[in-house]
């Protein structure tokens, strides 16, 4: 896998990089906001993220009010999506204030911007970007954020092949490091959403797109998906972030808390660490365990030197000696003359034929 660097952190096989997307989850509030970018740093993130958006730059409310399908995870909002959108939204003040926090306490700050205003107004704040995946149709988005010539993380849920052959296109013709996530957008936080998280995607991304950097953003309970993704290659992974699931608001449901991160965090790095290379051999912390549980062949009974050795005088016993033969040598010691007497249980060696 080639190396990316994402604000602080060089990202390659050997590495994670922990976005904490807090997202709506501070509740309006700025000071929440920086309270929770304190966490997300407690916690063992790498980057605190936001989203910029203006609700009439994003939502119709037109077309909200007149939808006829009515979202599962939006049915139980007590609000309209149009107002929702504008309780989420955040105050351009609080960017370079956001910013200031994160850098106060070593994360990577970025953000979601989804207008064309809102990447001008983050871009001198930001080192990268992420495009969510609801944009990824809007190509003229796309194009902007990379030509700000930052490394971009691109989610993919709700997206076939081609649309993500379509806005992989246009990455790779930008200079542009490029993390492409996996994703499934739906926010229920119902257990049988593990069905459609299609990890396996991820090796269809490694095949198609062998040089870039692969990820996860991911909306489910717990960290199981986190796990399998990096199993399968992903070394960036997006969760959302919150200090308390029973809030109430968009995503607090399904966010994970700072205890159920750090968790994440530890085991995900515990499974980095397992992966290993791919080479196989005798691991250093094996070598003691392979003296005293493997075999060698020894004297089946006690033998005189001059000796005409047979299989019958051959038993192979524990622990494995010093310049000994392996039971799969056997052939190698029979209608050979021993050189020098052989108690039971005592191995042959080299020099003892």
């Amino acid at each position: 896998m080639k190396s990316i660097k994402l604000g602080r952190k060089l990202i390659n096989d050997n590495s994670l990089y922990f976005v904490a997307d807090i997202g709506a989850n501070h509740n309006g509030s700025l000071e929440k906001a920086k309270e929770l970018i304190h966490m997300v740093k407690e916690a063992g993130g790498d980057a605190a993220k936001f989203q910029n958006f203006s609700a009439k730059k994003i939502v119709s409310q037109v077309g909200f009010d007149n939808l006829k399908v009515k979202l599962s995870h939006q049915s139980k909002w007590k609000k309209k999506v149009y107002e929702v959108y504008e309780d989420a939204s955040i105050n351009e003040e609080w960017t370079s204030i956001l910013k200031a926090e994160c850098d106060k306490v070593g994360l990577d700050y970025f953000t979601s911007p989804y207008d064309f205003e809102a990447v001008d107004l983050v871009d001198p704040y930001v080192e990268l970007y992420k495009i969510g995946s609801g944009d990824a149709s809007w190509l003229e988005i796309v194009e902007y954020v990379l030509s700000k010539g930052k490394p971009t993380l691109l989610a993919t849920g709700a997206c076939s092949l081609d649309d993500v052959d379509r806005m992989m296109s246009l990455a790779l013709r930008k200079p542009n490091d490029i993390v492409l996530m996996q994703c499934n957008t739906n926010y229920t936080g119902d257990p049988e959403n593990f069905k459609f998280c299609n990890l396996s995607v991820l090796k269809k991304y490694r095949e198609l797109y062998p040089d870039t950097i692969l990820g996860l953003s991911d909306h489910t309970a717990g960290h199981a998906t986190v796990l399998g993704s990096i199993a399968l290659g992903a070394r960036v992974i997006e969760k959302h972030f919150t200090d308390d699931n029973d809030q109430i608001g968009p995503d607090h449901g399904f966010a994970m808390n700072p205890k159920s991160w750090r968790d994440m965090v530890d085991r995900s790095y515990e499974l980095l660490n397992a992966l290993g290379d791919g080479v196989k051999r005798v691991e250093p912390n094996e070598e003691q365990s392979y003296i005293v549980q493997r075999r060698c062949i020894c004297a089946a009974s006690n033998l005189e030197k001059g000796h005409v050795i047979t299989k019958e005088d051959l038993i192979p016993l524990r622990p494995i000696g010093e310049n000994s033969f392996h039971p799969y040598e056997w052939e190698n010691l029979v209608g050979k003359e021993l050189k020098n007497n052989l108690v039971f249980g005592e191995h042959f060696t080299r020099d003892s034929i």
